[in-house]
């Protein structure tokens, strides 16, 4: 499988002008990636106290990517701000050629920015398929917690996308942690974050990056880089690795009580 990432700046809370762009980025993929993965939010930057931002899911947003995954033949997956009813949710998806739309909500709202006074919580973690490659996604915040990502049977997933906004203030622990759930996990995982200054104030300067279980980068970006790039990952190559070392066997299935 042949997996974009996609690192470059979002316009902060325009819908239009980020679709078109990402339209844009995507269309020069066909051909050449099986999936592009977007940041977090891509279509409107971390608006999350702008909730005249959000749409269905059936929505201009997700029918424009949907059609553009048609037309190129190339899987999108990112999130954006959706209205499910009363609700609203940091709402990831996978829209595949052809197929019915899969999604995910973000787990872990990330309180110090003020996501969990607007948005609800997901409450299943949701793996999905494509290409016969079982995919688990995380939201940006979701990364730090180990538990949520958690591999337990030793195949419950192949790779991990990470769709993320995450500062550069903090981007020595992004590095860590998007590497440490590859290890964890004996997965692949790819991670998409974004550049540029948002309207909120905070830099970010990408950090976007693949790895195999070994942790051997398959992609990064310079400091600050917009562009395109993609992993190519072997699914036969990470079934040998499982197999030769099979970590999964000692997993602790269970919670153990601290006192």
């Amino acid at each position: 499988m042949r997996v974009a990432v996609l690192q470059y700046l979002v316009a902060w809370g325009d819908v239009r002008k980020n679709v078109g762009d990402t339209v844009a980025r995507i269309a020069a993929l066909a051909g050449k990636a099986d999936v592009a993965l977007l940041p977090e939010m891509f279509s409107t930057g971390f608006c999350v106290n702008h909730p005249e931002l959000a749409e269905p899911t059936d929505g201009y947003t997700m029918t424009t990517l949907q059609q553009t995954a048609d037309e190129t033949g190339v899987a999108i997956a990112g999130t954006f701000i959706c209205r499910d009813g009363d609700t609203l949710h940091n709402r990831g998806f996978l829209l595949s050629p052809h197929d019915t739309p899969q999604f995910t909500d973000k787990r872990h709202l990330y309180a110090t920015g003020g996501e969990d006074r607007f948005f609800t919580p997901g409450k299943k973690r949701t793996v999905f398929t494509y290409q016969g490659v079982k995919i688990l996604m995380l939201i940006c915040y979701d990364v730090r917690f180990p538990v949520w990502a958690r591999n337990v049977w030793g195949d419950d997933y192949d790779l991990i996308l990470v769709s993320a906004n995450w500062p550069e203030a903090r981007v020595e622990m992004w590095d860590v942690l998007v590497a440490a759930r590859a290890v964890e996990n004996q997965c692949y995982i790819v991670a998409a974050n974004l550049v540029g200054d948002d309207g909120a104030g905070w830099h970010y300067n990408g950090h976007s990056v693949a790895y195999d279980t070994r942790l051997k980068e398959l992609l990064g970006f310079a400091d600050n880089e917009q562009g395109t790039r993609i992993a190519d990952l072997s699914m036969p190559v990470l079934k040998h690795y499982r197999e030769a070392l099979p970590l999964w066997r000692d997993t602790d299935r269970k919670m153990v009580r601290m006192e």
